[in-house]
């Protein structure tokens, strides 16, 4: 890399708003071009590369050039991961900082301890190492600390994959098919796919090939009655309503009526006429109960800590903390009860996390099965095999990016009594 002194300035400006952690880094940077419309392609391009570089390696940056200083924290980057000469930097420091500079090439990492050389925090590893091995750790953090792919997903409704990959091709975007989702498409690059003729005319949806997967654990037939808890911005919905050939019924539900608010132009998009989106005020609002014991499929993408999509999110490493991870398991366990009670005889109920967290994970699924006898866990590789998906990791979904090339993923699929 080799900023402009324009392009440097800009980024100091937008690293220094982002540090705060007081919102998510791209809705921080969103609001940045928003109020710097001037910045060209290029120059926006770097800003972002730039910001999440910084918060990707910031153990190591923090350790390079203590005190948060944005200025300083993007030189030391700049030298000493991003591979940028200090010949290179040279116009755009003064002679203090050049001198500066040179002592931190001089830099020895090999003593730092393991936490900061994964680039997490100290209270992430000594969560994982509960379970994982040292070697397994460095693998998981290096799969985190990569860039993610883009990943499409192909609405069947209005298209065929190998027509996607065909009209991607002739506009010279490469892409492949995803190895595990039946409906994915990975492409290479950045290209604007948001001003792509097949994402305008609701083709092509973007979601990452994980959160694809929980569609088939769901698997929802065509006259079924779903629920969507937690919805948001409708990516698992959209996909449900695809499967369902736009047949029975969805209720997407969320707390959030700005979040449900950017699925309306998706669902507009999506040809689907079985989709319902309803903002509730919790997971026992009176439009929640009405539906007790008479839904075929209940989904529960609960909120978690999103450490499994450090890939994209790589701010998540530094705004979640143990009490924030407590607290979201509190939720997670009410959400799932709540929507358990929805489930008729021989229904199905789907739990699935962007957590790579034990505690948000398999631990909420244990207590949850110790107190509600009448439903027994469906291992996911078995309903995976059904839809003829050759991905195994056992009873439970469990994706990681080192391994799967996917964000960190977790679902486990609950399946009521009959009787």
């Amino acid at each position: 890399m080799h900023p402009s002194r324009p392009q440097f300035q800009a980024a100091t400006k937008a690293l220094d708003l982002v540090l705060a952690f007081d919102r998510a880094a791209d809705s921080v940077l969103h609001d940045f071009f928003r109020a710097h419309r001037a910045l060209g392609v290029h120059d926006r391009g770097f800003v972002a590369d730039a910001v999440y570089g910084v918060l990707r390696r910031m153990r190591t940056v923090d350790y390079l050039a203590p005190g948060r200083a944005p200025r300083r924290m993007l030189l030391a980057w700049l030298a000493r991961c991003a591979g940028t000469s200090v010949r290179d930097l040279a116009s755009l420091m003064d002679a203090e900082e050049a001198t500066w500079l040179a002592g931190v090439k001089a830099i020895s990492l090999g003593e730092l301890p393991l936490a900061a050389r994964l680039e997490l925090p100290d209270w992430v590893v000594e969560k994982l190492s509960a379970s994982l091995s040292e070697a397994e750790l460095v693998a998981l953090a290096r799969g985190l600390n990569e860039p993610a792919p883009l990943d499409l997903r192909v609405n069947t409704l209005l298209a065929k994959r190998e027509d996607v990959l065909s009209e991607l091709a002739a506009d010279a975007i490469l892409a492949e098919p995803t190895p595990y989702s039946p409906l994915g498409v990975r492409v290479r690059g950045k290209p604007a796919i948001n001003r792509h003729p097949l994402f305008v005319r609701g083709a092509v949806e973007v979601q990452d090939e994980s959160s694809q997967l929980l569609g088939f654990l769901v698997a929802p037939r065509r006259h079924d009655l779903v629920v969507d808890f937690c919805a948001g911005a409708g990516g698992k919905t959209l996909l449900l309503g695809a499967l369902m050939h736009s047949h029975g019924r969805i209720y997407a539900f969320d707390v959030s009526a700005a979040r449900l608010a950017r699925l309306k132009p998706r669902l507009k998009r999506s040809g689907l006429s079985n989709v319902h989106p309803q903002a509730i005020g919790s997971e026992n609002d009176a439009r929640v109960k009405r539906l007790a014991g008479k839904i075929d499929r209940a989904v529960v993408d609960a909120p978690c800590s999103g450490l499994g999509t450090l890939r994209r999110n790589p701010d998540l490493k530094w705004r979640q903390s143990p009490q924030s991870v407590t607290e979201l398991t509190l939720k997670q366990a009410a959400i799932l009860r709540a929507a358990a009670r929805l489930v008729k005889p021989g229904g199905r109920l789907v739990y699935a996390t962007c957590s790579i967290l034990r505690e948000e994970n398999e631990d909420i699924i244990g207590r949850f099965m110790d107190e509600h006898a009448h439903f027994r866990s469906v291992p996911c590789n078995d309903l995976l095999t059904q839809q003829r998906i050759a991905l195994d990791t056992g009873a439970f979904l469990q994706l990681r990016p080192h391994l799967h090339a996917t964000d960190g993923f977790f679902a486990a699929v609950l399946e009521r009594a009959s009787t």
